[in-house]
């Protein structure tokens, strides 16, 4: 397989990484074509998280993390309900082989927590994703405060 890690989500932030994975290397920017990022997982806790989903003329944009042989172990472990897949990102005007996760267990909800949508946002900016794509992921939808919420 391969060593290279593409990450989309909460696992763009570098402190959430590296406290996962003290190993991890950081090797910036990347392209993922032909998926589109989606909020449609369901996670153990029962609200939506990041997955990937075809759409031919979108790209996912996130993060090559180098990771150990026992890292991917660790990561598998975090997470449930992903299978991890070979893909193929782009990364400075080159390919190059990676795996990413994506679920098939999907949530009716595409609200994300917000502490959640926190670490994508900000992992996303401390990766120096371009404006346009941080853009896109502030509008991501959030629950209302547990105080707030309607029944």
């Amino acid at each position: 397989m391969t060593d290279l890690y593409f990450a989309y989500g909460s696992n763009l932030h570098p402190a959430r990484m590296t406290a996962r994975i003290p190993s991890a290397e950081g090797l910036g920017v990347a392209a993922l074509h032909g998926l589109r990022l989606v909020c449609n997982k369901l996670g153990r806790d029962g609200t939506a998280k990041a997955n990937l989903e075809s759409a031919p003329k979108a790209r996912v944009l996130g993060v090559l993390w180098r990771l150990p042989e026992d890292g991917w172990r660790a990561l598998d472990e975090v997470e449930v309900g992903y299978q991890r897949v070979l893909v193929e990102v782009e990364q400075q005007g080159s390919w190059r082989p990676a795996q990413t996760y994506r679920s098939t267990l999907l949530s009716a909800d595409v609200r994300l927590r917000a502490d959640y949508k926190r670490w994508i946002v900000e992992g996303a900016r401390a990766q120096g994703l371009p404006a346009t794509w941080l853009a896109r992921l502030e509008v991501l939808p959030v629950l209302d405060p547990p105080a707030e919420r309607r029944t």
